[in-house]
């Protein structure tokens, strides 16, 4: 069965499924996005993903959208090496994770990003109105910087609600856990790590500085085989490539 990824190397959602995808040790074909030229807007591949975002994931010729669908998506068509529990409250605590970073750390992580490295690649408003209309998903989020910088108050939330999560984190794993879900390496774990890795290529780690259990945890997600592929060079640092990323 073909598959075949739609992705950009430096966009979180799309190390999300990059990472299930090496985890589960799946062959799949790479067909790489060009944020900056906005391939994710074309009429091509807005027939397959309307929302204009990436990654897509083709399986014989079939779309499938959005990132933790992706994940789990694969877990139900490929059994080996699953990356969720069987058992149902086991399950249903890992849903629980994956739909609280979904909503909360996941959108928050893109305001600390995009002040760092979007915004400057506008050199106007009239420019910057241009590139906001043309999101299907990210219009009034791309207007909110019109005026050059989130407000204090966007980023203040936002900085809360990642640490937040890094204290759920912590919490999680006090007892002695190595993952979000127990011994278990999930799509919990999976859909939390783009944030963390982003946060800390953003100079951020000293968020969990004071957090033992999140840094013992970001080691052992380093040190996992899946890791080195799903970040392979350049796929991470955001500040060391030819201009910024805009998805």
């Amino acid at each position: 069965m073909a598959l075949v990824l739609m992705h950009a190397a430096r966009s979180t959602c799309s190390q999300k499924v990059r990472m299930a995808l090496y985890e589960k040790d799946l062959e799949w074909t790479s067909q790489e996005i060009d944020l900056r030229k906005n391939e994710h807007l074309t009429p091509e591949y807005l027939a397959l993903n309307p929302n204009g975002v990436v990654p897509t994931l083709v399986h014989d010729g079939y779309a499938i959208i959005e990132s933790s669908v992706i994940g789990e998506y694969l877990d139900d068509v490929f059994a080996q090496k699953p990356l969720r529990p069987a058992e149902p409250r086991a399950l249903a605590h890992m849903r629980a994770w994956r739909q609280y970073i979904d909503e909360v750390p996941t959108p928050a992580i893109r305001i600390p990003s995009f002040q760092a490295f979007i915004r400057r690649t506008f050199k106007d408003g009239e420019s910057f109105e241009r590139e906001a209309a043309i999101r299907p998903l990210r219009k009034h989020f791309y207007m909110k910087m019109k005026s050059g910088s989130f407000s204090e108050q966007d980023l203040a939330e936002a900085t809360e609600k990642l640490q937040q999560t890094i204290d759920r984190m912590e919490k999680a794993l006090a007892d002695g856990r190595h993952w979000l879900c127990g011994e278990m390496f999930t799509h919990a774990d999976i859909c939390v790590m783009p944030n963390i890795v982003r946060l800390d290529d953003l100079k951020m780690s000293d968020m969990w500085a004071q957090r033992p259990f999140v840094t013992k945890w970001y080691e052992r997600l380093q040190a996992r085989p899946a890791f080195a592929k799903a970040y392979a060079d350049p796929a991470r640092q955001i500040f060391t490539y030819g201009g910024p990323q805009r998805g």
